[in-house]
């Protein structure tokens, strides 16, 4: 493994999880053991609180960022901050003669990924350990480059759209979903931050973070970086059934400060301070 300075303590308390045998680790598995982001509930108002339920709502999410991506079958496509593989699995299902890679920093979650995940409908899946501002890939090697509810935790947001718009053929898009803060609100989503001390935290739970990127700074920089901001969703109000499971989830595993972490992202996003937002690029 290359060596990384992981900084994820999430992940390493789910993979923990994983690693034990009871009822407990069942219900983790079932909710995170193919994504690990929030959902997504067409009506809020029918989520039941349940892990079944949830999955299903993070399965949705899933799709509706792909889906913002226009993948078509035979689509070669790159996965950036992969995961357990969810993302790559949820395709597979749904498309043909696909090439899926899926990118990851950490081999412990490549190796679930790997152990869970099959081609099917002639596609090729590859899980590759390496750094998604560095990508160890060919100019012009992708239709489609993803980065489902990761991209805060990439070092630079810059050298990641950069090293997207290399490895995309001309026309290719790239689709994220990121936490975004109100242009008007920036500045009182810091002085919240700061005066509550959210920062220390939020990542003790969630790890290095970064929630600064506001929906002009991203014009911005897909200007620079040669996209068009193609399509854009607020999807905040969809999301908020997910903070009562994740917190129940995370009082199960014993971490209380988990749950305050979580129920502090939850306040933000209901102030609507914070917006869960889907955003599509176009290379151009």
């Amino acid at each position: 493994m290359a060596e990384t300075n992981l900084y994820l303590p999430y992940f390493d308390k789910l993979i923990q999880q994983f690693s034990q045998n009871n009822a407990q680790t069942a219900e983790i598995v079932a909710a995170f053991g193919r994504h690990v982001h929030w959902g997504y509930w067409e009506n809020p108002k029918e989520a039941d609180g349940s892990v079944s339920n949830f999955a299903i709502a993070a399965e949705e999410l899933c799709r509706r960022v792909c889906d913002s991506g226009n993948i078509k079958d035979g689509h070669s496509l790159l996965d950036a901050g992969c995961g357990f593989g969810g993302t790559i699995a949820s395709l597979n299902e749904r498309f043909h003669n696909m090439s899926l890679v899926g990118i990851n920093i950490d081999e412990r979650q490549l190796d679930r990924a790997k152990s869970e995940v099959k081609a099917i409908n002639s596609n090729t899946i590859e899980f590759v350990q390496g750094d998604a501002c560095q990508l160890p890939f060919d100019d012009a090697s992708f239709d489609v480059v993803l980065a489902v509810e990761c991209i805060f935790h990439f070092p630079s947001r810059q050298r990641f759209f950069q090293e997207a718009k290399r490895v995309l053929k001309p026309g290719g898009k790239l689709a994220i979903s990121d936490f975004v803060p109100i242009l008007l609100s920036y500045q009182v989503v810091n002085f919240i931050v700061k005066l509550l001390m959210l920062n220390s935290t939020i990542s003790e739970t969630y790890g290095n973070v970064d929630s600064t990127f506001t929906l002009n700074t991203y014009r911005q920089l897909a200007q620079e970086t040669g996209f068009i901001l193609a399509s854009q969703e607020d999807i905040t109000a969809n999301t908020l059934p997910t903070y009562p499971v994740v917190k129940r989830l995370f009082g199960q595993m014993g971490g209380e400060s988990d749950e305050v972490a979580t129920a502090q992202v939850e306040l933000l996003s209901q102030l609507r301070l914070l917006r869960y937002q889907i955003l599509s690029f176009q290379s151009v």
